[in-house]
């Protein structure tokens, strides 16, 4: 380990820490030595951010081909693999007319489908809605409720408020990243360069503006960054509106559940969980008042669809021919099958951390429980890397393992979008056996780094975290992180 002791700059250098890293540096002059000089504005947080900044532009760059033709285009939003559910959902779930999306008015329910996420995602959307008819000039709506819903998806105008919406959320989802990289830049002090792993993720760059999934990210990489200092109410409000905005930050207090046991600190786990209850109550609580049914549209929609791209069932299913027949693999089953696995999986993962030699982290904890939910999961659509990457990037930072990773997540989300565009169909009929295969290789890719973070807690000594030491600059005892 290499280390510049003393006051701030006293971080471990990526150059002589990082295989990869030290092997690049050698086109610049190899890796920094004692004596190399220290800009005094560009700190390691403020490079992260900065290359946070150019990879979420870059991915504003990668969707232009559907955002100048408004994502009509059904051939271009695959080929060019520039697709985004932002747009769509606009017009798709009433935001064009600007209804509440927990409204249980007649009419409206009779116009637009209930938004199918959870609160936190429904609330940033009904905002962003807010600001892209405040930028459009306010424009009137009356004449909107008189057309049927596909003709007002048609209108001009409300083409160019789809684009303002997407351009608006995608500003808002830059500053989420930078939160979340200034976020995961000080959950170790002396490891800010970790968070680069984050700024540069080939899966950053072309999934952000797929779906609103990056709030959730900025939720847990805040609940990191709160336990890392040694705050267990904040920790568990910030996993409670996580989990109110996707599901699986809950996920991680099974990582807390771990920890506390073994350092016995139970109330540390009470305080923590109190803080997520209480935070989910808190943000799910307007949208229940105001449309009870409308709220458990999530619940349902999820119990109640079946095995969706990217699942392992899915592959399954198609590789066996059972699609036409309804006693096989049906909601219900994979619902029965896939939560029996994980909590098999769950399981392990809380022995795995109870006989490791020493008090796994929470990065490692909380990337395994998340890996084996999406390993099982009916559905794993390709801007669900994001859910990992936060995690990844603390529990394993090493750049070889998280490209290896990457590299079949890359893989898959070309092969999705072809696969959807029917380029992958078999000149000679048949099913597109290309897409399963990319279907397994990504999972493959993530299940080698779910083995590399479990050797990593089973032999202390590979964990490059472990190598640094960390005194926690609170008043409590140091945590894992």
């Amino acid at each position: 380990m290499a280390g510049r002791p003393g006051g701030r700059g006293d971080w471990v250098d990526p150059t002589a820490d990082d295989p990869v890293v030290t092997a690049l540096s050698e086109s610049i002059g190899g890796p920094a030595g004692t004596r190399a000089g220290r800009h005094p504005f560009w700190t390691p947080v403020r490079v992260v951010l900065a290359l946070t900044a150019l990879v979420m532009a870059l991915g504003m760059v990668q969707k232009n081909n559907c955002y100048q033709d408004t994502w009509q285009d059904g051939d271009s939003r695959y080929t060019q693999m520039c697709y985004s559910d932002l747009p769509y959902l606009y017009t798709g779930r009433g935001f064009v007319e600007l209804n509440w999306p927990y409204s249980d008015d007649a009419q409206v329910r009779a116009r637009y489908e209930v938004m199918e996420y959870p609160v936190g995602i429904s609330y940033w959307a009904f905002g962003t809605a807010l600001v892209t008819h405040w930028l459009n000039g306010s424009p009137d709506l009356d004449s909107r409720y008189g057309l049927p819903t596909d003709q007002v998806a048609g209108l001009p105008e409300v083409h160019r408020e789809m684009r303002i919406f997407v351009v608006v959320n995608a500003i808002g989802f830059a500053v989420l990243a930078l939160l979340s990289a200034w976020l995961l830049a000080g959950v170790n002090p002396r490891r800010p360069w970790d968070a680069a792993a984050f700024a540069l993720s080939p899966a950053l760059l072309l999934t952000g503006l797929v779906n609103w999934d990056l709030l959730a990210v900025a939720f847990v990489a805040g609940a990191l960054w709160a336990w890392a200092r040694g705050r267990p109410v904040l920790t568990g409000v910030l996993i409670g509106l996580g989990t109110a905005t996707k599901l699986y930050p809950l996920f991680l207090l099974g990582g807390l559940l771990v920890i506390c046991l073994r350092q016995r600190r139970a109330r540390t786990f009470a305080l923590a969980t109190a803080g997520a209850v209480g935070a989910w109550v808190v943000a799910n609580l307007p949208a229940y008042v105001s449309g009870p049914s409308e709220w458990k549209v999530f619940w349902t929609f999820n119990s109640d669809r079946g095995a969706d791209l990217g699942s392992i069932w899915l592959v399954v299913q198609q590789a066996l021919d059972k699609t036409g027949d309804p006693f096989a693999f049906d909601p219900h089953t994979i619902n029965v099958g896939s939560w029996l696995f994980f909590g098999v999986w769950c399981i392990g993962v809380l022995l795995l951390g109870l006989r490791s030699p020493a008090t796994p982290r929470l990065a490692q904890l909380g990337f395994l429980i998340v890996a084996g939910f999406l390993v099982v999961n009916k559905v794993y659509s390709p801007q669900y890397v994001l859910w990992l990457l936060p995690l990844a990037v603390l529990a394993r930072p090493r750049w070889r393992d998280l490209l290896i990773w990457q590299a079949g997540e890359v893989f898959y989300f070309a092969a999705v979008w072809w696969y959807l565009g029917g380029f992958l169909a078999p000149a000679s009929g048949g099913d597109a056996g290309f897409y399963w295969a990319a279907t397994l290789v990504r999972i493959a890719a993530e299940l080698y780094l779910v083995a590399v973070v479990v050797r990593d807690i089973l032999l202390p000594r590979h964990d490059p975290v472990r190598a640094t030491p960390y005194v926690t600059t609170t008043r409590s005892k140091p945590v894992a992180v």
